[in-house]
């Protein structure tokens, strides 16, 4: 039995050296799935409370777990709804093209299959030069220009909204869909989106209906971001306002610990 056990994973070693896939990569891919199913964000394998980036794509020195894989990759070039993390995950993909035969193919599927012009061109950009390591390098250039670029378009959009919530041009429900759609398609590091959120939260001017909206999707946001609303409320000054959402948080978050529990 022992001998078979062996035998049995050297053809798994040799499987995954011919088709250039794993079974964590596989596990990887059904997991993103999952998570595209839901509307969730990606998450870095192995960090499970920090969300996936694309610069996190770009940076050979973070340890991506699974997603280092093909598959993942390709699923991600094929399926984010976001340019720039398609696209990052498209330049981690473009060095492995040409690793098998079925990567190979593989890469090409992504695109077609994207939706995303901007990957359809990287894809060609890669194939016809025969994944070409200075057109692999231009890539990657071209693609962290592009994070840069469309980050910046994300931030400006949202200053206009808040302009439009400001002088009665938006609803206010219509304003926190639009922020939370922005500050995720934006890929917004935790740092700004906490400052952001908190001076929407303390802010005098910002009607209370936003302000329970914003509550309303307290479980959708970052455990840092979660901590530090919990933190600034902690520390507000006792007011009608600050007393109310106080209560709200805290009803909120005895039901998401009960949720929790229960699944």
């Amino acid at each position: 039995m022992l001998v078979m056990g062996r035998h049995g994973a050297d053809e798994g070693r040799m499987s995954d050296k011919l088709f250039g896939l794993s079974e964590a990569g596989v596990k990887t891919a059904r997991e993103i799935k999952a998570r595209y199913k839901k509307r969730e964000p990606l998450i870095i394998p192995a960090e499970e409370q920090k969300f996936l980036a694309p610069e996190n794509l770009l940076n050979s020195t973070v340890d991506l777990g699974g997603l280092e894989d093909p598959l993942p990759l390709a699923l991600v070039s094929a399926r984010d709804p976001e340019a720039p993390m398609a696209l990052a995950a498209a330049a981690r993909l473009s060095p492995l093209g040409r690793k098998t035969p079925l990567i190979t193919g593989m890469f090409e599927i992504v695109g077609d299959l994207s939706k995303h012009e901007t990957v359809k061109d990287a894809v060609s950009l890669i194939t016809e030069s025969a994944f070409d390591p200075n057109a692999i390098a231009k890539l990657r250039r071209e693609t962290s220009r592009f994070i840069v670029r469309t980050r910046a378009e994300y931030t400006a959009a949202l200053r206009q909204n808040l302009h439009n919530l400001m002088d009665g041009s938006i609803s206010p429900r219509a304003f926190v869909q639009e922020f939370f759609h922005l500050t995720e398609a934006g890929n917004m590091r935790n740092d700004i989106r906490k400052k952001l959120v908190i001076s929407l939260l303390m802010s005098e001017t910002v009607r209370p209906s936003v302000k329970f909206l914003m509550l309303e999707n307290f479980h959708e946001m970052p455990p840092s971001v979660q901590t530090a609303i919990i933190q600034a409320l902690l520390r507000a000054e006792s007011s009608r306002h600050v007393d109310l959402m106080k209560e709200e948080l805290r009803w909120i978050v005895a039901q998401g610990i009960d949720y929790r529990q229960a699944h």
